[in-house]
């Protein structure tokens, strides 16, 4: 999908301002969220690549505006209420009470939620590769298209390198879960993922400096043949 998420090769969002002495949270609710989330990416309630499209389904000023970690926070709120584990109308009332010193919580029915997890329902987290081979379409020094998709889903192809040329340097022949359907439990769908390697000027133009080359790695559903090309 195209949205506000995928800044790569934007441009116009002013200095990048660095900070010295960062510390690793601004905040102490940023190191909770990364905490809260760090558990449970261990839990099977999602996997990474939902995760990422939950994000993407973000407003684009509140994107812009609650960082980092306000971004993880969303996700994490509406995938546990979609799911029935936790509420949002039950993290309402724990707001309510909490604002309002309540000696007593509101009690929640736990009955009522999909906690804990059947082992059939947990889903594994993280890029995905199974001990098997499958047989690569392209191979190293092969030319290749990336391909100009905009779906409504989620993809891993950014923006900038929709319909770019550039050549294949590594193959990774293991069978690899394709994210772009995985986000949506729409199977695995097995593939090689490869890297490749593009000239600066092919991404950004004839003002990018000479002899640099990007290289990216995309799934073989992203890429398309471009005959008779070679490196």
């Amino acid at each position: 999908m195209n949205g506000i998420h995928d800044m790569g090769g934007l441009h116009g969002f002013g200095k990048v301002e660095k900070e010295e002495d960062e510390p690793v949270f601004h905040a102490r609710w940023e190191s909770r969220v990364f905490c809260m989330t760090q558990i449970l990416d261990t839990t099977g309630i999602w996997n990474l690549d939902e995760h990422r499209h939950e994000i993407e389904l973000m407003d684009a000023v509140a994107y812009l505006g609650v960082g980092y970690y306000g971004r993880w926070l969303f996700a994490m709120e509406r995938l546990l209420d979609r799911k029935n584990i936790l509420r949002r109308d039950e993290v309402e009332r724990r707001i309510a009470d909490y604002l309002d010193d309540a000696r007593e919580r509101t009690p929640v029915d736990a009955q009522a939620r999909n906690w804990p997890l059947p082992a059939a329902m947990k889903i594994r987290w993280g890029a995905w590769r199974k001990d098997v081979t499958v047989t690569p379409r392209y191979r190293v020094g092969e030319r290749v298209r990336v391909r100009n998709i905009h779906p409504e889903g989620h993809t891993r192809v950014t923006a900038y390198t929709r319909g770019k040329c550039g050549t294949i340097a590594i193959v990774n022949a293991q069978a690899w879960v394709f994210p772009d359907t995985r986000a949506h439990h729409r199977g695995e769908n097995l593939q090689p993922v490869y890297n490749v390697r593009f000239d600066a000027r092919e991404l950004w133009g004839p003002q990018a400096e000479s002899g640099v080359f990007t290289h990216i790695d995309l799934s073989e559903d992203h890429l398309e043949p471009i005959d008779g090309e070679t490196a």
